[in-house]
């Protein structure tokens, strides 16, 4: 940002692109995606040659080494399209990033310029049947065999889980707790790696997601990321940056429904003139468009402190994500109300954004999570 209000001229550039992007890639299909469940591996891949698959992985490991607010700039008006396919991407990112940021030179070498062309695509892997907001009580175990540790456990909601290639795992290497936990990549293709079904949701439909089960999987050590006991650092690190990319989608689908909303009430009559013409509508309208760019300043803030490593980070990565996930979501329910009885119907794409939407108040760290992290952190 050129000062604290405006975005620079290369951002401006890079949220045109994104824009134009999704324009003529995304939101054509996006409905269509969904209702078939559709997986638009092509169009993820075509994202990849912008270089939307490597937004922070540096340049010298063939990324574009942009910050977290270029990310959520992308990420934002991706979501605009579609927010499932919007979030693995994020995802991927994600992942690419923590093998770039605390890897070593062989492991980078081996994993990212595929990763980087999205000639392979990846999934984080975090949450378990037993643990999700108490991410630190994990139970997967890898056990040193060797050059290879032995893993077993199930991941649970992995996003891209039986469809990507590449897993980028947190399992127990050590004792009870966060210390104890480690991070190892792991192949699809590797014995002894399988897959639940895929789940049946309510929204997302465009983004698979299934278990992923381990069983008895060597893997090499030179696939673990960092040191032993670094894992749990690692995934935390990783969650500022998803928790700001989940907001954005948020914001994303707000402002297109909003877009909708607006249009609508414009051409929409009754009792004999625009619903636009009523005051009621006004004023929802306004405390939607209100509530939106409240949200999109605090996140844009937050991802400014990310990037500089500000030490109140993490609790303004929190704050943006409540805010934009929750306001979000209320912005799609009030557009749906203003469309009546076609915004419940599939033709309009309001109740297919109202379902997308949902699930962020869940992701990377429920929205109750958050409250606590932000209560912890103002009582330090």
């Amino acid at each position: 940002m050129t000062d604290q209000f405006s975005l620079t001229e290369d951002q401006i550039a890079i949220q045109d692109m994104a824009r134009r992007f999704t324009a003529d890639a995304i939101t054509p299909f996006a409905a269509q995606w969904d209702e078939d469940h559709t997986f638009p591996r092509e169009t993820i891949k075509a994202a990849a040659e912008l270089g939307f698959a490597a937004i922070y992985v540096s340049e010298e490991s063939g990324g574009i080494g942009l910050g977290r607010l270029e990310a959520a700039l992308i990420m934002e008006a991706m979501a605009y399209g579609c927010p499932a396919t919007s979030a693995f991407i994020s995802i991927h990112n994600m992942a690419a990033w923590m093998i770039d940021t605390f890897g070593g030179d062989e492991i980078k070498g081996r994993y990212l310029p595929n990763l980087v062309t999205m000639d392979k695509i990846a999934s984080y892997c975090l949450t378990e049947p037993g643990s999700g907001s108490d991410a630190a009580a994990l139970k997967t175990t890898a056990r040193l065999d060797g050059d290879c540790y032995v893993v077993n456990g199930t991941k649970q909601f992995i996003s891209g889980g039986g469809v990507n290639d590449i897993y980028v795992t947190m399992v127990r290497t050590g004792d009870d707790g966060a210390r104890g936990i480690s991070c190892l990549v792991i192949d699809k293709d590797m014995e002894g790696v399988s897959f639940g079904a895929p789940e049946r949701k309510l929204g997302w439909n465009a983004s698979p997601t299934a278990q992923v089960i381990f069983d008895n999987v060597r893997v090499p050590v030179a696939n673990r990321v960092g040191a032993e006991g670094d894992g749990f650092k690692f995934a935390m690190a990783g969650l500022d940056g998803g928790r700001l990319n989940i907001g954005a989608c948020s914001l994303g689908g707000a402002q297109r429904c909003l877009d909708e909303a607006v249009q609508y009430v414009k051409d929409r009559k009754q009792f004999g003139k625009a619903i636009a013409e009523f005051q009621n509508t006004q004023f929802v309208l306004a405390d939607m468009a209100t509530d939106l760019e409240s949200a999109r300043s605090l996140l844009y803030m937050a991802a400014a402190k990310v990037t500089s490593g500000a030490p109140d980070k993490t609790r303004f990565s929190a704050m943006a994500k409540k805010l934009a996930t929750d306001n979000g979501s209320s912005i799609v329910d009030r557009a749906l109300q203003m469309f009546g009885g076609y915004g419940y119907l599939r033709d309009y794409p309001i109740e297919r954004f109202w379902r997308d939407l949902r699930v962020h108040r869940i992701l990377e760290g429920t929205n109750e999570v958050m409250r606590m992290i932000v209560g912890r952190d103002l009582l330090k």
